[in-house]
């Protein structure tokens, strides 16, 4: 069980929001936290500290008025801790090479796979052999509905018919090295992990799956390590004090 550090950019500038929030109309988001450093000063803090696999999001969409903004927060980032992080946000088949010669470690995608509403197999395909199997992460980022948890798009805003099953994960694994998951209905709000989740996630037998939504305490910690059988990594985002919260970064040293 490792910590996966983070590097949320929105409107040019890093940050923290609830993630249920989002929305790609006027920017807008309930920010928690609106960082006076740049990209590059968290970067360089994880690396120095050997916190790798962490992973940048990058939370307007292309074409967004900000997204360039964006671009350079991560690209300054990647430059201070080349090799180290992930990247994901916007990622498609044309820019994929892009990001990982920039320095990602891996592209994360969802939307570009997970379109109407479903797997496109001949996109998700295509990306793996671009990448290579390795150098891709999936985000299976969920919601709770009333018959199981569904597969989010579009910046969490969009449902999509694929339910997060262990059917579903056994069959993604075949085309990337890791999943993420971020529980969208307690994302940013700083109440608890959403238990029923990592319940699950923990006794699946897959690939490497980082977690992230409601840590808030140690205590939530105890219960993914419990829960999640030792095989989850996870993210704290809003929750830790470099972003505003009470659980303290140097803490996070001994699940490197």
């Amino acid at each position: 069980m490792r910590f996966r550090p983070c590097i949320d950019i929105h409107n040019g500038s890093v940050k923290q929001i609830v993630g249920g929030s989002l929305r790609d109309a006027g920017g807008q988001a309930h920010n928690n936290y609106v960082s006076e450093y740049d990209g590059a000063y968290y970067a360089d803090m994880y690396r120095r500290d050997g916190f790798y696999g962490g992973h940048i999001i990058l939370l307007n969409p292309v074409g967004s008025e900000w997204y360039e903004a964006d671009l350079r927060q991560a690209q300054g980032a990647l430059n201070a801790f080349q090799g180290g992080m992930q990247i994901g946000g916007g990622i498609c088949l044309e820019n994929a090479e892009h990001f990982l010669d920039m320095g990602a470690s891996h592209v994360i995608v969802t939307s570009y796979v997970f379109r109407n509403g479903a797997v496109d197999f001949e996109r998700l395909k295509a990306l793996s052999a671009l990448t290579g199997k390795d150098r891709l992460v999936l985000d299976l980022s969920c919601r709770r509905y009333e018959d199981g948890y569904y597969i989010m798009t579009d910046r969490w805003q969009n449902k999509t018919n694929v339910r997060l099953t262990t059917e579903t994960m056994l069959m993604l694994q075949d085309y990337c090295d890791e999943f993420l998951v971020h529980a969208v209905d307690v994302e940013g709000r700083q109440n608890g992990v959403e238990r029923e989740l990592v319940s699950f996630l923990g006794h699946e037998n897959i690939c490497p799956v980082t977690y992230a939504g409601g840590i808030h305490s140690m205590e939530d910690l105890a219960y993914l390590e419990s829960k999640g059988q030792k095989r989850l990594d996870f993210t704290i985002g809003s929750s830790l004090d470099l972003f505003g919260g009470n659980l303290v970064y140097q803490d996070m040293l001994k699940y490197r």
